[in-house]
This record gives structure tokens, C-alpha cells and sequence, in this order.
């Protein structure tokens, strides 16, 4: 006699070696031997060969589902009075096999009980075979589209996704589980296969493009109904200064002015005026959400992405001939030896006298030519008593520190003409520790440091 019963979730045949009581010992066709409980035993049968499981999931195979379906006329049912049905007068086999067959179609019949099944509702049953449908079909595009990518041809709906595959991938759609496939099967990883096939243009493109897709996954550009700029307060009163600012000539976006005023009796007022855009922006307005969101311009090697929209920084940049709203930090100084007498810091408006591009004239602005009251560019004057503010604040640094600057020595940077990855670099030097670094270098470092201890005194984050 053998034995037809579920062991761990697996259905199993073997001839029986002992029967007491409610178990039974059992010998597979494999000669291992196993103990089986009653209530896992689904009948006996005589039966000589070993390949009786073989025999029954092949003619499982065979049976039509929907026709035992349908022979179950929505009632719950015994496998033996299906197999009944089905063969008229079934052999071990053969009631093996209608059972593995309503056991293996989960979507047509549900298991109620030891070899009872009832079928699934005819609602519930054709949504689950329209899924089964998709899935098939969704398998054959994945197989489709990973044997197109082995073959070196790029799949649309791969191209279109191309970097969101990579970086945000939902590995349960057919795109990742294709190029997931092709990777494998080429060996390569996801990046190198899609830069080979052309979905992403090049090394460059992808350490560019995929900062964005990151950081920026709305897109680097603004929103076309994003309001205008309105008009600053005229309210703000008008600093009565002559403000110029110091910056190369491919800045284009000027945040930053100096004014130099005399006041008598030995004493000049010096003026840092830093722009103020958030001047112009009313707090939860639109545009001041796209400001916080974005938190700051993004640079890099021919790239620039501004946290403003363009016509909102041509509103308040310190352009040359403009009254700009600005956070202005005074310095009252002693004219002889520099010393700083009293700070200020208020929110005005500042009249920008000009915008002075220093690398049109860095080259003449030297030590000896300050001393000497030879230099000739505009606001010589002026520039001469911010270097030597500069230049005290330099000393008085280094006697705190116990340790002198580092000499004037070249700095190395690129420009790069062209863009893209086609642009070409070129190699620029210019002094570090020259008398316009200096200036300008000096002049934030002080607002940096006022700044810094007013907010330090007031116990408020910068």
C-alpha cells in the first residue's frame, strides 16, 4: 500500500512501512524515510511503481480549471465527487491529480478544508484572470524589451525614464525588471548599459543631469505664473553715499557695494551694503516659497542655477545707476590709524554710483602705487583708504593668531569658454593677497564678524 499525503506545504507519495493508530511510517520514492500524522493523509492506495506524483501532476497538467469550475457550480465540494465527475470512476492517479489541480488554481477555487474547495465568485474570478492577463503581458514586454537592449536597441519607455530608473527606481515596474535583466545578462550595471545604449548621453550629462533629477525634481526652471517683482517701499530712506562695488567682469548678479564717506574732524564712514531681495518678497507669497525651497544658487563648473527667478534678481541686484534696498553695516573710522569708533547697521536705500570690474585694472592696483597717490582708476581715493583699513584689520588678525598671512602668492583657477561638456578650460592665475583681494576679502570678513557678534548678543541663529 502507498500512501498519498502533505508534508511542509508539498504533496508526497510513498509506500507505507507502518501504520499504528494515527500515523503512519513512510518510505519515498527516494528511500528516505518519514513520519506522517493522520490528519495529513489524504488516502491510500495500492500502487506499485515509484512514479506515481509524476504520473498524477501530468495529467494535473491536462485539466482544464474553468471546466472544474464550472462543475463545482459555485458550491463547496469534495476532490473526490470532482474527480468522480470528471473520470467517471477515477484511479489514484487521476483523484491525485484533480486534486493537485484544484489545489495548484488558487485563483479559481479556495481551500476550505481538508479536500474540500469552493470556487471563487464569478466577479472575484474574472478580475483575478484580467491581472493574470496583464501580468503575462507585462512579462512578455519585459522580455521583449530586455532582449532589445542585449541586442543594442533602446526601448522608448526606457529612454524616457532613463534617470529616474537609476536614481528613483520603482523595482516593481517592467522598465526596471527589463534593464535589471539586460544589466545582468551583459554584465554591466544599469549606468554602463544605458550610457552604452545612449539613454543618457554621457559621464557628463549623468553627473550633471542626475544632480538635478535629485535636487531639482520639479526642473531647474521657475513657474511661468510666478508674479513680477513689485516695486520696493519707497519708504526706505536714501543713503546719501556714492556706493561702487568690486567684481570680475562675468559677474552678473551683484549683491555686494562699498561707499567710503567723509565726516570731518578726522573721521571717514565706511559703508558695507549688501543686497536685500527678501525686501521685495512678502512672506508666503509664492515667490518666497520657491525661495525656501531652493535655500540657495547652485554652482558649479559651467553651471548656475539661481534660487530666484532671473527678473527678481535683475530687480535686486546693485546695478550701476539703481537705488537697491540693501542692509547696510557703517564703520565710523579714524582716518589716520583706522581704528573703528562705532558700528551702525540699518535697511536703506543705496544709490549704486558704479560697477567697477576689477580684473580690468587689478594689475595697476598695487601697493606702492596706493602709497604713492599714483594710482589712476576710479575711486582711487577711495579704494586706497579701503586697503588700508584692509590692511589693519589684516594686522590686527595676526597679532591675535600669533602668526603672519601668508605672503602674496598666486591662486590658480579656471574659466571655461563654451558650454557643456564641450567647453574648454582655461588656466587663470591671479595674487592672492593682492591689494583688491585684500579689499574685498577684508570688507566681509568685517560685516562677517559684526554681524556674527550682534547676533552672538542678542542670542539669535544667523
Amino acid at each position: 500500500m502507498q500512501l498519498f499525503f502533505e508534508e511542509d506545504g508539498n504533496y508526497k507519495s510513498g509506500v507505507i512501512l507502518k501504520h499504528e493508530g494515527n500515523a503512519y511510517q513512510v518510505e519515498l520514492s527516494s528511500g528516505k524515510r518519514t513520519k506522517v500524522k493522520g490528519g495529513h493523509v489524504l488516502f491510500e492506495f495500492d500502487y506499485s511503481g515509484s512514479d506515481f506524483m509524476d504520473k498524477a501532476k501530468a495529467a494535473a497538467s491536462q485539466i482544464d480549471p474553468e471546466f472544474l469550475w464550472e462543475a463545482a457550480d459555485g458550491q463547496e465540494i469534495d476532490y473526490t465527487t470532482l474527480a468522480t465527475e470528471y473520470y467517471g470512476t477515477p484511479s489514484p492517479v487521476e483523484r491525485a491529480a484533480v486534486f493537485l489541480a484544484l489545489q495548484g488554481n488558487p485563483v479559481y477555487f479556495y481551500k476550505k478544508g481538508r479536500g474540500i474547495f469552493k470556487p471563487a465568485p464569478c466577479e472575484i474570478l474574472e478580475r483575478a484572470l484580467q491581472a493574470i492577463e496583464r501580468r503575462k503581458k507585462l512579462e512578455e514586454i519585459r522580455k521583449q524589451m530586455t532582449s532589445d537592449m542585449v541586442a543594442g536597441v533602446l526601448p522608448e519607455s526606457i529612454r524616457t525614464q532613463a534617470y529616474a530608473l537609476l536614481l528613483r527606481p520603482d523595482k516593481n515596474s517592467v522598465q526596471w525588471k527589463a534593464l535589471n535583466d539586460a544589466s545582468s545578462m551583459e554584465r554591466v550595471s544599469p549606468l554602463s548599459l544605458l550610457l552604452k545604449l545612449g539613454a543618457i548621453a554621457s559621464p557628463y550629462a549623468w553627473h550633471v543631469q542626475s544632480f538635478y533629477f535629485e535636487h531639482f525634481p520639479q526642473g531647474q526652471g521657475f513657474a511661468k505664473n510666478l508674479p513680477a517683482p513689485k516695486a520696493f517701499s519707497a519708504d526706505l530712506p536714501l543713503a546719501d553715499v556714492d556706493a561702487f562695488s568690486i567684481d570680475d567682469s562675468s559677474t552678473t548678479e551683484i549683491d555686494d557695494a562699498t561707499s567710503v564717506t567723509d565726516i570731518g574732524n578726522g573721521r571717514i564712514k565706511l559703508g558695507i551694503h549688501i543686497a536685500a531681495p527678501s525686501l521685495l518678497i512678502e512672506r508666503d507669497s509664492p515667490i518666497d516659497k520657491v525661495a525656501r525651497e531652493r535655500l540657495s544658487t547652485v554652482y558649479g563648473p559651467g553651471i548656475k542655477t539661481t534660487m530666484l527667478p532671473p527678473d527678481w534678481i535683475e530687480a535686486a541686484s546693485l546695478k550701476e545707476g539703481t537705488n537697491v534696498p540693501c542692509v547696510s553695516l557703517y564703520a565710523v573710522l579714524d582716518s589716520t590709524s583706522m581704528a573703528i569708533v562705532s558700528t551702525e547697521t540699518c535697511v536703506e536705500r543705496v544709490p549704486i554710483r558704479a560697477n567697477l570690474r576689477y580684473d580690468t585694472f587689478e594689475e595697476d592696483v598695487t601697493q606702492e602705487a596706493i602709497l604713492s597717490g599714483t594710482l589712476r582708476i576710479p575711486y582711487a581715493r577711495e579704494i586706497g583708504l579701503l586697503w588700508r583699513f584692509a590692511k589693519m584689520r589684516q594686522k590686527t588678525r595676526e597679532t591675535v593668531r600669533g602668526r603672519p598671512e601668508m605672503p602674496p602668492r598666486p591662486e590658480w583657477y579656471f574659466v571655461l569658454e563654451g558650454e557643456g561638456e564641450n567647453a574648454r578650460a582655461q588656466i587663470r592665475s591671479r595674487m592672492r593677497g593682492a591689494p583688491i583681494d585684500l579689499v574685498v576679502s577684508e570688507m566681509m570678513i568685517f560685516a562677517n564678524e559684526t554681524w556674527g557678534l550682534w547676533l552672538e548678543e542678542h542670542n539669535t541663529a544667523g
